[in-house]
């Protein structure tokens, strides 16, 4: 049952990270284009090379055509992430972070017709539960109705599915190249992803404005948040090679709960930083979600 601990390590340090992507958007990226903050993923994946060709001696053990399709899935996890960071730049993460659970969705479909996974009945209820739970957090009682939102919708649905695809040939090459070379490749990936935004010349006025200005907070600040995201990632990527694609991102979905969970702390030590409505239908609405969710574990796990 490890693979739950990591499983779960990723929504857990995504959640953290989403408060800091929405802290950096809304301090840094408020009038910049967001695809500047994947230079600084890029750069944290491109750092850990030397260790990992370290580590793992087989890295160039695969053939040709599996490092390139590993290298797509980075690229894919890159393109998911600028469509996500877009949807966060134009609308708040409460709005934003109910359509990660397309990407579950998406994952079922893919590995049911692609790796032939079959769930059994308590899995898929655990998965829906999981699902059900996850989206309770984010239903906003009392609110106006908000109008419909094509850009947000389909810059989501494109992250969801580009993720679902990232997340599929990653879980295809980890199963049968070591853990640690799929890795190696995936991060080259990202890094081939950055580079092609550096060839821009916009992206790099605006990153050498930005160092300018704000070096010493950029640097501190996205730096930590780079490293919480890349200790989810490979989490949430070790998990895949011992549990369903679709069950894994089933939990990855979570992520929506964790965020709520961390900004009630930070409303309550820190209300400088950020701030959640604690009355008692939304902690009561919170806590039956929490419950659906731990249901939901409790029978994927079975």
């Amino acid at each position: 049952m490890a693979w739950l601990f990591f499983a779960f390590s990723g929504p857990v340090l995504w959640a953290v990270s989403t408060h800091f992507d929405k802290y950096l958007v809304e301090r840094y990226f408020k009038h910049s284009d967001v695809a500047v903050l994947l230079l600084f993923t890029a750069l944290c994946g491109l750092l850990t090379l030397p260790f990992i060709a370290y580590y793992e001696r087989t890295i160039f053990e695969p053939s040709a055509t599996s490092i390139a399709l590993i290298i797509l899935s980075g690229v894919l996890y890159m393109g998911a992430t600028l469509f996500y960071l877009h949807a966060l730049q134009s609308d708040e993460a409460s709005v934003v972070a109910p359509f990660f659970q397309t990407v579950p969705l998406f994952g079922y479909l893919l590995a049911f017709f692609v790796l032939g996974e079959r769930l059994s009945g308590l899995q898929v209820t655990g998965g829906i539960l999981i699902v059900v739970g996850t989206l309770i957090v984010s239903v906003r009682f009392g609110q106006k109705a908000r109008r419909f939102k094509l850009r947000l919708v389909l810059l989501m649905l494109c992250c969801g599915l580009v993720a679902a695809v990232s997340g599929l040939i990653f879980k295809l090459f980890a199963i049968e190249v070591a853990f640690w070379t799929t890795t190696f490749w995936m991060f080259v990936g990202e890094a081939i992803f950055g580079v092609a935004l550096l060839c821009v010349a916009s992206y790099r006025r605006q990153l050498i404005d930005l160092f300018r200005s704000n070096a010493a907070a950029l640097l501190t600040v996205n730096g930590s948040n780079e490293l919480i995201n890349l200790g989810g990632g490979l989490g949430n990527r070790y998990a895949l090679m011992f549990a369903p694609l679709a069950i894994v991102q089933a939990i990855s979905s979570t992520t929506t709960l964790f965020v709520f969970v961390f900004g009630v702390l930070l409303s309550v030590l820190f209300p400088q930083l950020g701030r959640e409505t604690l009355s008692w239908r939304d902690l009561l609405q919170k806590g039956a979600a929490a419950a659906l969710v731990a249901l939901g574990v409790a029978l994927v796990t079975r």
